[in-house]
């Protein structure tokens, strides 16, 4: 029996990145799964790859009628929903704090926060009259630290990460669990075009990527993917208000070699 046999899932930012992964990993598990984006074309390709495992739905997650279409669009194909992982994102508005635009901060902050406010919002009562349900957000380690990410950005996933929490408190007595993963340095098309890359960079950014962390290798979609199945599965059913890091290391500390070295060129006056 596979891990979410049975299940609903509705995942944002689907089309791409983490997203993609994320579907691919949930229809392997057994999981029918709304496809929630603005990419249509990869969208629907990505769908139609899945015989009938999947569909998609055209979903601005800064829209409210959106992304309470993506939920109706789940009952309506598949007549649950057990999982809403609020996945969607974007680098966002960057530069010094003096130099933000407001409408930039707002549109940041529309797409990273007000989105995953509304999958909350509008998947809670679904799963309050089902009896359960688990609601995942995309967070980072953006949001756990200072100096990872453009200002708006951490700000936004620092209160992704709290929202979390918050909301975990209210909906643990209807059975459903609410957690937020972390991701670290991910080799994503996101992450590509944020660094003013092309979406097929993603081979480039993995090399780059590769030893800013203790595992010497960059993240990838499927080590979120996994992260969210286990969110998604019954596996985590004790699990709630959890930011789940998934970061080689990152936030532990510098990587080991890097720290024998410097110790090694420290080289103390004898007595």
């Amino acid at each position: 029996m596979s891990k979410l046999d049975g299940k609903v899932a509705v995942i944002t930012g689907g089309a791409s990145g983490m997203g993609e992964a994320t579907v691919r990993r949930f229809v392997d598990e057994g999981a029918r799964v709304v496809i929630a984006d603005i990419q249509d074309a990869k969208g629907e390709t990505i769908a139609d790859t899945l015989a009938g495992a999947a569909v998609y739905q055209h979903t601005d997650v800064a829209s409210e009628d959106d992304v309470k279409g993506a939920i109706q669009r789940a009952l309506d194909e598949y007549g649950r929903l057990d999982c809403m992982f609020n996945n969607a994102g974007f680098g966002g508005v960057s530069g010094q704090i003096e130099e933000i635009p407001v409408e930039e901060y707002d549109f940041t902050m529309n797409v990273l926060l007000r989105g995953v406010f509304l999958g909350m919002k509008h998947a809670a009562p679904v799963m309050k009259q089902q009896g359960g349900g688990s609601i995942i957000s995309t967070a980072s380690v953006a949001g756990l630290s200072g100096g990872r990410g453009p200002h708006i950005y951490s700000a936004a996933k620092a209160a992704i990460i709290n929202l979390t929490k918050s909301v975990a408190l209210e909906l643990g007595e209807s059975h459903i669990r609410v957690n937020c993963i972390c991701p670290g340095a991910i080799a994503t098309p996101l992450l590509a075009r944020a660094l003013g890359d092309t979406d097929d960079a993603v081979d480039q950014l993995k090399v780059a990527l590769a030893n800013i962390q203790p595992i010497p290798r960059s993240g990838e979609g499927n080590d979120i993917a996994a992260a969210a199945l286990w969110l998604a599965s019954d596996d985590s059913t004790f699990v709630t208000g959890h930011a789940l890091v998934v970061d080689g290391g990152l936030t532990a500390g510098p990587g080991w070699q890097g720290r024998t070295q410097a110790f090694r060129q420290y080289r103390p006056a004898r007595r």
